[in-house]
């Protein structure tokens, strides 16, 4: 048997925003990651692990195009 628990969140107005922005970039890095790994396949290689994929996305935040990168942990 499993005990669960309902919690509402009602957030503010900038918690809300920031709620969305955290969705839309992990979304964001959810599709570059995939296509990123599918083109990686096709090309004959190997799927990349989670340290290579990590340490090109930390390469794209300091990019000035994927500054906005930076506006959530």
């Amino acid at each position: 048997m499993f005990l669960t628990k309902k919690i509402r969140l009602k957030p503010d107005e900038y918690q809300e925003k920031q709620l969305w922005k955290s969705a839309g970039t992990a979304r964001w890095v959810y599709n570059w990651t995939l296509a990123r790994q599918n083109e990686n396949y096709k090309q004959g290689n190997k799927f990349l692990s989670d340290n290579v994929l990590r340490k090109e996305i930390t390469q794209l935040r300091k990019q000035e195009d994927f500054k906005w990168l930076n506006d959530v942990s």
